[in-house]
């Protein structure tokens, strides 16, 4: 039981993200920021400190290119005014 506990905490509030004043989970909520664009700021927070590898932390940066690339894809043929 205090292992799941434990685990719990660790899910809410992981060690890569302790440096920061607000959680990235907390800013996406309170924000409502969309799926796509909270997965970039998921992986751009976490980069530098979730992996102790340069290949995880280039993992990570292609992912939330990945994302980025996904929003532009989606919204490359908008009408400016539906942006408004």
């Amino acid at each position: 039981m205090g292992t799941k506990k434990k685990v719990e905490i660790n899910a809410i509030n992981p060690k890569h993200y302790a440096n920061y004043k607000i959680q990235p989970v907390t800013f996406i909520m309170h924000n409502e920021i969309p799926y796509c664009e909270a997965n970039v700021i998921k992986y751009v927070c976490r980069w530098r400190t979730k992996h102790k590898d340069m290949e995880g932390k280039l993992e990570d940066l292609k992912k939330a290119k990945e994302y980025i690339d996904i929003l532009i894809r989606e919204n490359t043929h908008v009408n400016p005014l539906d942006i408004l």
